[in-house]
């Protein structure tokens, strides 16, 4: 054996040995760590060694912020030349495509760029619902009504029929889940749904088929939290061929009961079958049986550049995967930039159905770092062991949020746990069964008293002011942040890279309480959300 193998296994074998000592450690009174990860230039001698740069204090020590911002001003550069966006299916995405690509290739990576089918889906502008009959009335974009995402554009005047309503508080409606429910129903009239029981895909689509010209779903109602609008989407693998407008649960009973109804309804988007595409690499060295995924979205939404939402996660995920290409590793690590996470998780879950049974089973852990430069941060790890908010990763997902909260108690940061609501691309490995973990630093939801006094910032604003928005640009990041969890990205992906072993204890616990055959099982959830859209 040679020297230089001895000297990686020491280290993994360090880190191996260190798992539950350090997993279970008591936060630190200071930064005691302070000097491998603090702002600053690192030591040369680290970052060119590549023993010592994919090691769990070398890389965070290597991955510096102002290195990540060079990366995130090129990605607005090409949002900038591409109409101000980085969307998939559009230029500006193809363009940050071929940056990754380029980056990675010469650092001497081999690089898989994976097509996939997409539906692109761009409101070009605001929606129209007017009132016709029997008495006049406009109503409000955005607040009356707002878009299915993945409609079909159209123009529809017509006569509005309720299709088998539910009305009142604790209500159980199925309206339009069934074909029967639109038994009778006059062909070319707009179909007034309401919202529950089946995906909004499978009523939009009975509509169709019953020959509606156009579907109106309105909120439920059940409860007062499913009255007002949300972000709802029919899917992108919608086929009625109509347009279809989300509404309140208060104008749909107030349609619902007026007689002769007549509606004009306009749908101003473009939807377009295409193809988009995922791209990954992994270290040429380590394990291939024994595999560590990180992964992070490159597309931005279509309304603006994307930088936070996930350039600073596509950005450190690159910064990272350059500097551990010459490194070391026990374990293989797997890169992936996924396309399409903003039209509904589309390509990182193509590329989790495209696994054989085989491959899976190789994936030891997934990582997912979807916005961590948040301007009004606060420091998030996905709640793996249920504790926060109840659901439970795979068994070994306990282990990577231990892991992440180690980093943070060694540098002697605070953080908190943040929900699996299956918002970001760890959606698909949660549902195969891979263990998962990773970080965020908000997005639109508001910062608590509690939270400012924790993490600084302010109370009462949106942790990203710019959040879907044009103005999610390279001003939008706080480098601080972006410091801190990157870093953290760095702590957790090279300690997984030299050991599993925290994983490994894991499934084997769950191993014995459980049964082989339910390891990597999770048991069936309601799924009401993928992505950032409800999709029932």
């Amino acid at each position: 054996m040679t020297r230089k193998n001895n000297v990686r296994r020491v280290v993994g074998s360090l880190v191996l040995a260190a798992s539950t000592s350090t997993l279970a450690a008591p936060a630190p009174e200071g930064d005691a760590f302070g000097e491998f990860w603090s702002p600053g230039k690192p030591n040369p001698g680290i970052c060119k060694s590549p023993v010592l740069v994919g090691t769990p204090l070398g890389l965070p020590r290597c991955l510096e912020a102002s290195n990540v911002m060079t990366r995130l001003q090129e990605l607005q550069d090409i949002a900038t030349l591409n109409d101000g966006n980085r969307a998939a299916g559009l230029a500006g995405y193809q363009a940050s495509i071929d940056y990754v690509k380029q980056t990675l290739e010469r650092a001497g990576y081999q690089v898989q760029v994976q097509p996939f089918p997409f539906t692109a889906f761009f409101p070009k502008g605001p929606g129209t619902l007017q009132a016709l009959a029997p008495q006049p009335a406009g109503y409000v974009w955005e607040e009356d009504f707002n878009y299915l995402s993945q409609t079909d554009p159209g123009d529809v005047s017509a006569p509005v029929v309720a299709v088998d309503l539910s009305l009142g508080a604790g209500n159980t409606s199925t309206s339009g889940c069934e074909a029967e429910d639109f038994a009778g129903f006059p062909s070319g009239a707009i179909a007034l749904i309401q919202r529950g029981g089946c995906t909004f895909e499978v009523k939009a689509e009975n509509a169709a088929a019953a020959g509606a010209a156009g579907a109106i779903i309105f909120n439920q109602g059940n409860t007062e939290e499913r009255k007002g609008l949300e972000n709802v989407t029919l899917g992108d693998t919608y086929e009625g061929g109509i347009p279809v407008l989300f509404a309140t649960y208060d104008n749909g009973v107030a349609w619902s009961q007026t007689a002769g109804l007549q509606l004009r309804m306009v749908a101003d988007v473009i939807r377009d079958k295409t193809e988009t595409f995922n791209l990954v690499a992994e270290t040429p060295r380590g394990n291939p049986d024994n595999v560590v995924m990180a992964g992070a979205h490159l597309d931005s939404v279509f309304e603006g550049p994307g930088i936070n939402d996930n350039g600073s996660g596509s950005a450190a995920l690159l910064e990272m995967a350059v500097l551990l290409r010459k490194a070391h590793p026990q374990n293989k690590v797997r890169f992936a930039w996924w396309g399409a996470e903003e039209s509904g998780l589309v390509g990182s879950t193509f590329y989790v159905n495209s696994l054989s049974d085989e491959a899976r089973q190789k994936i030891k852990a997934y990582l997912n770092f979807d916005m961590i430069g948040s301007p009004n941060f606060a420091n998030f790890i996905y709640d793996g062991d249920g504790s926060s908010f109840g659901l439970q990763g795979p068994p070994g997902s306990a282990a990577i949020e231990r892991l992440f909260e180690a980093y943070f108690n060694l540098r002697g940061e605070p953080f908190e746990g943040t929900q699996i609501d299956f918002r970001s691309d760890y959606a698909q490995f949660f549902e195969v069964g891979i263990p998962f973990g990773g970080l965020f630093t908000g997005a639109e939801d508001i910062k608590s008293e509690a939270q400012a006094q924790t993490f600084g910032g302010a109370a009462g604003q949106a942790f990203d002011p710019c959040y879907h928005q044009g103005c999610d640009g390279i001003g939008n990041i706080d480098l601080n942040a972006l410091e801190i969890n990157g870093d953290a990205m760095a702590f957790a992906t090279s300690w997984l890279s030299q050991s599993t072993k925290v994983i490994d204890d894991e499934i084997a616990a769950a191993q014995q309480t459980q049964g082989i055959t339910t390891l990597r099982k999770q048991s069936v959830r309601q799924a009401e959300r993928w992505g950032n859209h409800f999709i029932q």
